[in-house]
């Protein structure tokens, strides 16, 4: 008898309650999952911000000439200064290499990016015995110009060495914001530097959903010394 009161006493009780807990987990399931949208939306705020205040690699800090080496003063012609310089393996053997990037003195006030943007030169120094450096190349239509990134000022950023390649970034803009990496490659049987990858983003503070992404490969420009390599040039053609 008790046994059976026991039972309907436990019916009940589940009758009651059974509710109760499916309301306690639905809510605890919907709680989660407000949280895990509050969660996606705040990273996508933080997306959308960083990439609308996209705030690339600090520039570089112009190097003195003074500061230099003496064999590297040798490389700046007259009227120029060091805009930035990097360390590296370029030609993948035993002694550190050098890219120097060089600034006309006064740039900012004698560029024009449509009738005259004055250039910037772009040496790969090869690393000798006793510190040394030669000079292995010389591209003056790697760097954009001073003037050449818009409202957001000068577009050259850094530029990168890694095992052979190299690369030179930029970035720009206003409201419709822009980034190019240029990379090259050396080659060992050639023992010079070639394009390998010309590449960026394209897109606008307002509509941060649409981000159009270029890339271009040798299958596209086929073999092009780094000498030869003209930015300006290049996306005229695209």
């Amino acid at each position: 008898m008790r046994q059976k009161f026991h039972s309907k006493s436990m019916n009940k009780l589940s009758i009651i309650f059974a509710p109760l807990l499916i309301v306690f987990f639905y809510s605890c399931n919907q709680k989660n999952k407000a949280t895990d949208i509050e969660k996606k939306k705040e990273s996508t705020v933080v997306a959308i911000k960083d990439r609308a205040e996209k705030i690339p690699p600090e520039k570089p800090n112009k190097v003195e000439v003074k500061h230099l080496a003496e064999n590297i003063k040798d490389f700046v012609p007259e009227n120029y200064m060091v805009l930035d310089t990097v360390s590296g393996d370029l030609n993948l053997d035993d002694y550190n290499d050098m890219i120097m990037v060089l600034k006309k003195n006064d740039e900012e006030k004698t560029s024009d990016v449509i009738d005259n943007p004055e250039k910037r030169p772009l040496l790969i120094l090869i690393g000798e015995l006793n510190n040394k450096y030669k000079l292995a190349e010389r591209n003056d239509n790697s760097v954009y110009c001073v003037d050449c990134g818009g409202m957001m000022g000068d577009p050259y950023m850094r530029t990168v060495i890694k095992k052979g390649y190299f690369s030179v970034e930029h970035y720009g803009g206003s409201g419709s914001r822009w980034s190019r990496i240029t990379t090259y490659k050396y080659s060992k049987e050639k023992n010079n530097w070639f394009l390998h990858k010309d590449g960026g983003e394209n897109f606008n503070v307002s509509d941060l959903d649409k981000i159009e992404k270029w890339i271009r490969t040798t299958k596209d420009f086929g073999i092009v010394p780094f000498k030869d390599f003209n930015i300006y040039k290049e996306e005229k053609e695209e």
